[in-house]
C-alpha cells in the first residue's frame, strides 16, 4: 500500500489526537485555577479590601480586617467568588487551549519543512503567547469587570462612613450585613447604567499587558528546549 493510499487516513487521526490534547492542557489548566483561586479568594479579598478601608479610617490593616468580617461575615469574604470561579477557568482553559493549538501548528509545520527540530523557536513561542494571551484577555475580560464590582460594591457601602475616626475616635456605624448581589444581578445594573462597552474598560491595558505570558511561555519552551537537547546528549 503506497503512502499516498495512507495518509488521508492517518490525518485526520493524527487532528483528532491533537484537538485531545489540546482539550485535555486547557482542563487541566481550568481544574488548577479554580483549585487555586477557592484557596486563595478569601486573603486576596481581605487584603484588597483591608488596604482600602484602612486607609479611610486612618487604622492598622488588621483592625480593617477583623471591622470586616464582623460587619458581613465570613460570607463576605466569598463574595464575587462565583464569578471569580467562572472567570478563572474560562481564563486558564482559553489561554492552555490557544498556546497548545498555536505549538501544534508550528509543530507541524516543522515537520513539514524538515526543520531539524520541532521544538517551538524564541519567534513561534512569542507569537504562540501573543494569540493565547489577547484571546484570553477579548474573552474573559467581562467576566473580570463584573467580578471586580461585586468584589468593591461594599466600598461604597453606607457602612463604610461608620469606621473608626483619627486618635480612636469613633464613629457611629451600623453592622447590618449588606445583602450580596449576585453575578446576574450585577451584570445586569452594570448594562443598564453603563451600556455593553463597560464589560471592556481595561481591554487595551490588558491587551499590552499580554507581553507578561509571551515572555513567561517564551522562556519556559527555551529552557526546556535545552534541557531536552542535554538529556538527549547524555543518551
Amino acid at each position: 500500500m503506497s503512502k499516498a493510499e495512507i495518509n488521508p487516513v492517518a490525518a485526520p487521526a493524527t487532528s483528532a489526537a491533537q484537538q485531545g490534547d489540546n482539550i485535555a492542557h486547557a482542563l487541566a489548566g481550568a481544574g488548577g485555577g479554580l483549585l487555586s483561586m477557592t484557596l486563595t479568594y478569601p486573603l486576596v479579598t481581605l487584603s484588597t479590601r483591608a488596604q482600602v478601608e484602612s486607609k479611610r479610617a486612618q487604622s492598622s490593616t488588621y483592625d480593617a480586617a477583623r471591622r470586616i468580617v464582623q460587619r458581613e461575615g465570613l460570607s463576605g469574604l466569598f463574595s464575587g467568588l462565583e464569578s471569580a470561579l467562572f472567570g478563572i477557568s474560562v481564563t486558564n482553559f482559553v489561554y492552555y487551549y490557544w498556546y497548545e493549538w498555536t505549538r501544534a501548528f508550528f509543530e507541524r509545520a516543522a515537520i513539514r519543512s524538515s526543520r531539524a527540530s520541532k521544538n517551538l523557536t524564541t519567534i513561534e513561542s512569542m507569537i504562540a503567547g501573543a494569540i493565547a494571551g489577547s484571546a484570553t484577555v477579548l474573552i474573559t475580560n467581562p467576566i473580570w469587570v463584573v467580578n471586580t464590582r461585586m468584589t468593591a460594591r461594599s466600598q461604597s457601602s453606607p457602612d463604610e462612613a461608620t469606621l473608626p475616626g483619627p486618635n480612636n475616635n469613633t464613629i457611629s456605624h451600623s453592622t447590618t450585613k449588606k445583602p450580596s448581589s449576585s453575578t446576574l444581578s450585577t451584570l445586569l445594573t452594570l448594562l443598564r447604567t453603563e451600556g455593553p462597552t463597560a464589560l471592556f474598560a481595561g481591554v487595551l491595558p490588558a491587551l499590552i499587558l499580554v507581553i507578561n505570558p509571551i515572555l513567561q511561555y517564551t522562556i519556559f519552551e527555551q529552557l526546556k528546549n535545552m534541557l531536552e537537547k542535554r538529556r538527549g546528549g547524555r543518551r
